[in-house]
């Protein structure tokens, strides 16, 4: 995870809300004739934001308008990019929205927008039409329109996200529950977590891979081969959320893919497992070594090791594979006490370079 900035952290702004206030800009512009030069919208969360625009062209028939997104101090693939709004009038009455250039497109159910449709999530979509409503009635018009949201730079983005795992190709999506990005919040890793599990499922996976990044989900699909891309979801340090989140969505097994430094935490029942919040606990680590074999000399050694990767290259060296086993062990014995049972559970521990240390499993116990 990247560090957190020190002092007081600046909120931005989701691309449902940049999108929503150019569309109302763009719409202003098209019944005034007049260019926009800023916009002001209320927000999920109860309050009034002003955005500037970025550029804003009227002809008779459309108008478009644009605001560079700012997500505030918060590390968002999306900051800094072009959120595009074009409006134009329509013969037949109602409002259609749709995505453009650099929106993606939902190709894989288990999404909350239906296979087909541009990735504009409901609560933005929701609020994009009322705001397009409310400027038609400000106005007095009762006129049909077209909603095009665009990211010039979309597709390039989107190579940066989860997008292409969960079916939605060609750009990003237009997302955002609250209108506001908190800098380094959790809620929206989370929400991804969910959604991957929501795809996995929907695409037919009883069966799911759990890893902590791209390192450790390499190694799991070479682990699984036979399961399609879906299967694997990148949980990141929530580690005891994705496990009740696989429970809650009818998953039957999970197979838990990692390497040392994170799983040893797990192993000790710990599920957030981030750095700052769980320090690796070489004490544990030379208790387990112990029991296993290491002589006193080599436990002493891991009391007062730097990494626990360092521990593991110090227990692979000298042979004691039942070290990495009886870890993978208590990574599964943790994870069924997390989720109550119900679920079969198996962890494998690989090192940094992808060689494979050792495997646990563990079925699942009846809640």
């Amino acid at each position: 995870m990247q560090e957190v900035p020190k002092g007081k952290l600046r909120e931005g702004y989701t691309t449902g809300a940049c999108a929503t206030a150019t569309t109302k800009a763009a719409l202003t512009a098209l019944i005034t004739g007049e260019p926009q030069t800023e916009s002001t919208i209320y927000l999920p969360v109860k309050r009034f934001a002003t955005f500037q625009i970025e550029s804003c062209e009227v002809t008779e028939q459309t108008a478009t308008a644009s605001t560079i997104k700012d997500a505030g101090d918060d590390p968002d693939a999306t900051h800094g990019a072009l959120i595009v709004s074009t409006v134009s009038w329509l013969d037949e009455p109602g409002i259609i929205l749709d995505g453009g250039i650099g929106v993606g497109r939902v190709t894989k159910d288990g999404l909350p927008v239906p296979v087909g449709e541009a990735a504009i999530n409901p609560v933005p979509r929701r609020m994009i039409l009322e705001t397009a409503e409310g400027v038609l009635k400000e106005f007095g018009i009762t006129r049909g329109l077209k909603i095009v949201i665009s990211v010039p730079a979309g597709e390039e983005i989107a190579k940066k996200t989860l997008n292409g795992r969960l079916g939605i190709i060609g750009g990003i999506s237009i997302l955002g529950t609250r209108g506001i990005v908190v800098p380094f919040s959790t809620a929206a890793y989370k929400a991804s977590i969910i959604q991957a599990i929501s795809v996995a499922r929907a695409s037919g996976c009883e069966h799911v891979v759990i890893t902590t990044g791209g390192r450790s989900e390499k190694n799991a699909m070479k682990q699984f081969p036979e399961l399609s891309e879906e299967a694997f979801i990148e949980m990141g340090d929530f580690v005891g959320f994705t496990l009740k989140q696989c429970k809650k969505q009818g998953v039957k097994r999970v197979s838990m893919v990692g390497m040392m430094g994170k799983f040893s935490k797990v192993a000790m029942g710990i599920m957030m497992v981030h750095s700052k919040s769980a320090p690796v606990d070489f004490d544990f680590l030379a208790e387990v070594a112990s029991s296993t074999g290491a002589d006193a000399a080599l436990v002493e050694q891991i009391r007062t090791a730097n990494t626990a990767s360092q521990v593991g290259d110090m227990m692979s060296l000298q042979g004691h594979l039942s070290f990495f086993e009886m870890l993978s062990d208590h990574c599964c014995q943790a994870a069924l006490k997390e989720v109550d049972g119900g679920i079969d559970i198996d962890t494998t521990l690989y090192t940094m370079k992808g060689e494979l240390l050792g495997k646990a499993v563990r079925k699942s116990g009846i809640n």
